[in-house]
Parts: C-alpha cells; sequence; structure tokens
C-alpha cells in the first residue's frame, strides 16, 4: 500500500510555545493509527496540526503527496482532511438534517461508487435519523457526536482525524459508536488517526499505533503488537490499562 499521510520532523504548538518536537509518521492508504500517550503529551496538538489550528515550527505533513503545511484549516478540509475535534463543533442552532446537508461535498473520483451522504450517515446511526429534525441542542452527547463524526464523512475525506470520539459518553453508546468506527475504517476502508484514552479498544480496531510523550514520539509500530503486550503498554501510559 501506498502512503496516503506522510509527517516528517514536525515541530508546532500554539503561538510561540512549541508542544510537538520532531514527530515524524506515515500512514498508508485504508490503514487506521491509534494515536495514544497520557493527557498534555501533545495527542490533541498533533490533530490540531494536522487540521491546520496550530502554529507549525517545522517540518513537512503531505496528503497523497500535497503539502498540507501551508494550507488554512478550509484548504485541508478540500484536501481530504476530515476532522472530528473534542469539542465537536456541531452547529446547535441547526436541525441534525440541517447540520449534514450544509456541508455535505461531493464525492471525490476514488469514492465515486461509494460516496457519504446525509442518508449513507442516518443509515450508519439510526438515531439521527429518528432525530433529524431535532436542533443540536436536543441532542445528547453521544448523539451530538454521532453527529460530529456524520459532518466530517459527508465531506467525503481522504482521512478522518477522531479527537477523543468516546469521552464521556454512557457505555452503550461506547460500542455502538466503536462498532461505527470499525465499519468506516476496516469495511468501508477510510484511513484514520483515533486519540482515545481506552487504549485496548481502539488497538483492537487499529492497524498502527505512535505513543506520544513530552511531545515526541516514543512508540511507533504495529497496533496489535502493542495490544498484545500489556506490560509495555501500561510503561508507555503510565497508567492502568483500561479493558
Amino acid at each position: 500500500m501506498s502512503d496516503l499521510l506522510q509527517v516528517e520532523h514536525v515541530s508546532a504548538g500554539y503561538g510561540e510555545a512549541v508542544v510537538l518536537n520532531d514527530v515524524s509518521f506515515s500512514l498508508a492508504e485504508g490503514e487506521t493509527l491509534a494515536l495514544l500517550g497520557r493527557n498534555g503529551t501533545g495527542k490533541t496538538t498533533l490533530m490540531d496540526t494536522l487540521a491546520g489550528a496550530t502554529r507549525q515550527h517545522g517540518g513537512q505533513i503531505h496528503l497523497r503527496g500535497v503539502p498540507l503545511h501551508g494550507m488554512p484549516s478550509h484548504e485541508r478540509a478540500h484536501a481530504g482532511i476530515g476532522w472530528v475535534p473534542q469539542e465537536r463543533c456541531i452547529f446547535k442552532s441547526l436541525t441534525v438534517d440541517e447540520n449534514l446537508t450544509a456541508v455535505a461535498q461531493p464525492s471525490r473520483a476514488d469514492r465515486k461508487n461509494n460516496p457519504w451522504t446525509p442518508a449513507r450517515v442516518y443509515e450508519m446511526f439510526p438515531r439521527l435519523a429518528e432525530r433529524k429534525n431535532n436542533l443540536g441542542t436536543q441532542l445528547s452527547g453521544g448523539e451530538q457526536q454521532m453527529l460530529a463524526v456524520g459532518r466530517a464523512l459527508v465531506l467525503n475525506p481522504r482521512i478522518l482525524l477522531l479527537d477523543e470520539p468516546l469521552e464521556g459518553l454512557a457505555p452503550i453508546i461506547v460500542q455502538e459508536l466503536l462498532r461505527a468506527i470499525a465499519r468506516i475504517t476496516r469495511e468501508e476502508g477510510l484511513s484514520a488517526i483515533i486519540v482515545e484514552q481506552h487504549p485496548q479498544a481502539i488497538l483492537a480496531i487499529s492497524h498502527q499505533a505512535v505513543v506520544l510523550d513530552h511531545g515526541t514520539v516514543v512508540h511507533r509500530g504495529r497496533a496489535d503488537e502493542l495490544r498484545a503486550a500489556p506490560e509495555l503498554l501500561d510503561q508507555l501510559l503510565g497508567v492502568a490499562r483500561v479493558l
């Protein structure tokens, strides 16, 4: 498989503050990467940097050979970055259906046979179909997260960035979202980078794993191998495993 995303020697942060130092990794077409690390190690900053929401001090980011490091966020979205930030950022004053139709983009040439449309999002998340005329303010936290994922999907991205998609959700919603993410990545073949505090759950549906500490990469390898090495995982994360 060819590389979809290449991150080379990236340093970035907010204003003059540098949070990421010399971060490098690559992701092949159709692969999912679990981005792990303790709180405050730079995971969200890396996702923000890929989406164009930080100040990049050095290095390069390429998506299918196209340089992203000089692009603003809206141009990166057009280039193929689908971003679901921690804050979800749905339009709370619009209905579910308006949230989806307002941002929907035509399919890319390589996805003409199976584009992401609002109808497909409703099929993926039946809860949203039941609430399509409800305002964003009338949704539960789990439903808002589903809508945030759906909004990213209807952009028909090349890669999906999910920043702690399971945070603060009820266990039944966590399982529903995990199944949906697994389907989107494993069955649909959409590449993704997932930040999550439930490492075992995310490693189970990922191909690669990167662990950050103090803004640098301290581990990079196969997700299944890291999942099968609980002692190493505990050491890297510095916390008890979440099963």
